[in-house]
């Protein structure tokens, strides 16, 4: 069967297409968190719909066990560069983040954030994301978070190489 041809709507963020995985080890720190690296591999995909598929899948640099997981959709509006990415996470949270592409450039930011009831404390209360294609043609993801009992600060940066088209 042949592959489904990719919905025009969103061209705009065929740049992230693929399967990526850290490269070096991502780094994780926080105010509440001793520092640490993991690995991560990530899959970004379409299926002709107008929106991309993702997963993304942390493990421990040494031991190889899972770590953070997630998995959603980013949606375009149409003949905008408006983007919406809707994230489900092992963790407990479900969070749908809005901004901008422009170029190979895609910024977003919390719109809301729901998380199951025995969600451990503190609670994220925002969160901040920057991806972008550097000149090298690795993808680069920064995250930022606010909690309950911390302002906004730099959570998360991590480098991909692409593996698979």
């Amino acid at each position: 069967m042949e592959p489904p041809r990719m919905n025009p709507v969103v061209e705009p963020l065929s740049w992230m297409l693929g399967t990526w995985l850290s490269d070096p080890p991502g780094a994780g720190t926080f105010p509440t968190l001793q520092p640490f690296h993991y690995l991560e591999e990530v899959h970004i995909s379409h299926v002709g719909q107008p929106m991309l598929n993702f997963s993304f899948n942390a493990f421990h640099p040494d031991t190889h066990k899972p770590m953070h997981r997630e998995c959603g959709f980013i949606r375009l509006e149409p003949d905008t560069n408006k983007v919406a990415f809707v994230s489900a996470q092992n963790t407990g949270i479900v969070e749908v983040e809005e901004g901008e592409v422009n170029g190979q450039e895609l910024c977003i930011a919390s719109h809301s954030i729901a998380r199951i009831s025995f969600a451990k404390e503190p609670h994220v209360e925002q969160i901040t994301r920057k991806f972008r294609l550097n000149s090298e043609g690795k993808l680069e993801q920064t995250v930022s978070m606010a909690t309950t009992t911390q302002p906004l600060t730099q959570h998360l940066h991590v480098t991909y190489k692409k593996v698979t088209p």
